[in-house]
């Protein structure tokens, strides 16, 4: 890959202006005269806008993630440059500066699986089997331990735990349900539940593998028809998290026919064993689920962010799919006993919890 372009730019120790920031990087990277337009955030401290008529009237998108909350763009930049050295579509780097945590990006489109899926309902059982192919080809060679300058860590036991104790952490604690003792209780199910999987170091997991951050690109060949993008916080884990991410999706509905065939088409690919695969995928699934209920009620909690709640019916939907293979028949129980479902009258509560 050719060097990416490193530019200078000076930063405040306190807190850092980032609008002088964005132009004095802008003008160092050769794209100070760029028209600036925002693009739709996420559920991060990242920004995104787009760039035009750049160097040669070329367009591209602003990643603007402030290190001073938590962002640092070693990891994306890492990441991106494995993902390109094996010709899968993540965004060219035009310029990057960590240090102050701007970068300029290849601009891959509009062409969102979830719109184009929404305008094109007949495009959709194409468009997740090509992505199911991109998993399947993504997964033939081992994960790397390092990509770029960036240790990628594993989906270990410490970090599915951690993940997964955000239902009690935030969910429950939110609606007056949590306890130390209940707390315990969970963790003692969800390590014992994981076991099979903790160990798992093979796939590369990019973790937010959904319609949202998938970008169709009929113009490419392959798998590098399918764009990626927000991959920063890839692992190495099992193959199936990414598969669930794609088909059990906290923003979309998926039918049982397009779940059933795009894993079909990833196991045909991949050459795996439907029975063991199934079931790592309910446990990776549960495990999951669980954590985006726990992301979700800390988005309305923690940042006011209220909307991420109407998606956990969703997510709770996909959890009770899950909780019913039989490895997790502990797990559900606890669930079942413990855990209030998001009903309309639940979310109303805690919706009111917010200080």
């Amino acid at each position: 890959m050719p060097e990416i372009p490193v530019p200078k730019t000076p930063r405040s120790p306190a807190a850092p202006d980032r609008d002088a920031l964005r132009a004095a990087f802008l003008a160092q990277a050769g794209w100070g005269s760029a028209r600036i337009r925002p693009l739709a955030g996420d559920a991060s401290n990242r920004r995104y806008e787009r760039l035009s008529e750049g160097p040669g009237g070329a367009g591209a998108v602003l990643m603007d993630a402030p290190p001073e909350k938590g962002e640092d763009l070693v990891p994306f930049l890492g990441v991106t440059q494995a993902l390109r050295a094996r010709g899968f579509s993540a965004p060219e780097i035009l310029a990057a500066d960590p240090a102050t945590g701007f970068a300029v990006i290849e601009d891959l489109g509009d062409a969102l699986y979830a719109r184009v899926c929404a305008a094109e309902p007949a495009q959709e059982t194409p468009l997740y089997l090509a992505a199911a192919e991109l998993l399947a080809e993504l997964q033939s060679r081992p994960a790397p331990e390092i990509a770029g300058d960036h240790p990628v860590p594993p989906y270990d036991r410490a970090a599915l735990e951690r993940e997964a104790m955000l239902l009690p952490e935030w969910y429950m604690a939110g609606l007056g349900q949590g306890s130390p003792a209940l707390a315990e209780a969970f963790r003692g199910h969800v390590l014992a539940a994981m076991a099979p999987v903790e160990d798992a170091r093979a796939a590369l997991a990019l973790r937010d593998f959904h319609a949202e951050n998938l970008l169709w690109l009929p113009g490419r060949r392959g798998t590098a028809r399918v764009g990626l993008i927000d991959y920063q916080d890839a692992l190495r884990g099992h193959g199936a998290y990414d598969l669930i991410s794609l088909t059990e999706d906290a923003r979309r509905d998926t039918s049982p026919a397009l779940r059933e065939a795009t894993t079909r088409r990833y196991l045909e690919a991949s050459g795996q064993d439907p029975e063991p695969f199934a079931t790592a995928a309910a446990l990776l699934a549960a495990q999951r689920n669980m954590k985006i209920v726990g992301i979700f009620a800390r988005l309305h909690l923690r940042d006011g962010k209220a909307g991420y709640l109407d998606l956990i019916p969703r997510v709770w939907g996909h959890l009770m799919r899950d909780l019913a293979h039989p490895a997790l028949a502990e797990l559900r129980a606890f669930v079942g006993a413990h855990v209030p479902p998001p009903e309309p009258f639940v979310l109303a509560r805690l919706r009111g919890a917010r200080p």
